[in-house]
């Protein structure tokens, strides 16, 4: 019993130092990019990451967004206004990483963004509807990662993907699950695609936050909008009961 417990705390020693041995040392001039920190998950990474000393680049939705980021965070960290539906921001914004960056590479990019999508059977749906979440969370998402990777390849840095693990579970029709699905393979075959530049790809698969739980009223209100765009062939194959419930 004796020898177990040593070899317990034996195990113990050693996984705390290989731990330990693996975090990030002298953050000065470390940049990490970071989408969608208006509020949520990429808000509060982007305050924690300043609080530990790196160079933060937080985009932004909105320009209220990124004031209320820097009224509490130091001033090294900066914001960028993006719209990932939008080329011409996300060029904007690349060269702001660009210029900050100041020739020394990208350390990080954190991809933090989702479009709105409205949840309702599939033939609910118009094209549209699915374009609307697609064009952020998944095109948008690659097109920013694209133009930031000769900034990641100068740096060797590492890209990581927050993505929400309930995307992975195709229940409802719309784009969400399909972003989520589609970000993974992205991810998967740019891992192995930039193993030989020393860019890490990593995805992380969140829970379910209080700061990601949907508006109700918000739901109810785009379940009703598309209830009466529906063509009488459709809702009556349904039925005004299965609508209520």
């Amino acid at each position: 019993l004796h020898i177990a417990i040593l070899a317990s705390i034996l195990s113990l020693i050693i996984y705390w130092l290989a731990r330990d041995s693996r975090r990030v040392g002298n953050l000065s001039g470390k940049h990490v990019f970071i989408t969608g920190c208006d509020t949520g998950l990429g808000n509060s990474l982007a305050k924690w990451l300043d609080k530990r000393g790196f160079c933060v680049i937080a985009a932004c939705a909105t320009e209220k967004g990124g004031q209320e980021l820097r009224s509490c965070t130091s001033l090294s960290l900066k914001t960028v206004n993006l719209n990932l539906a939008d080329s011409n921001s996300i060029a904007r914004a690349v060269l702001f990483v660009t210029e900050e960056t100041a020739g020394n590479g990208l350390w990080g990019f954190v991809s933090n963004a989702e479009g709105t999508a409205p949840v309702a059977p599939t033939d609910w749906l118009r094209t549209e509807d699915f374009c609307s979440v697609l064009d952020v969370s998944l095109m948008g998402l690659i097109e920013i990662t694209l133009k930031l990777l000769p900034l990641l390849k100068k740096a060797e840095g590492r890209v990581v993907n927050l993505m929400n693990a309930k995307g992975l579970m195709a229940l409802v029709g719309g784009g969400y699950s399909l972003s989520k699905w589609g970000m993974e393979a992205f991810s998967d075959t740019l891992r192995i695609e930039m193993h030989h530049f020393g860019v890490k790809v990593s995805i992380v698969e969140h829970g379910f936050f209080m700061v990601g739980v949907v508006n109700s009223d918000v739901t109810k209100r785009d379940l009703l909008r598309l209830w009466n765009r529906l063509t009488p062939e459709i809702r009556n194959s349904y039925g005004e009961k299965y609508f209520v419930e």
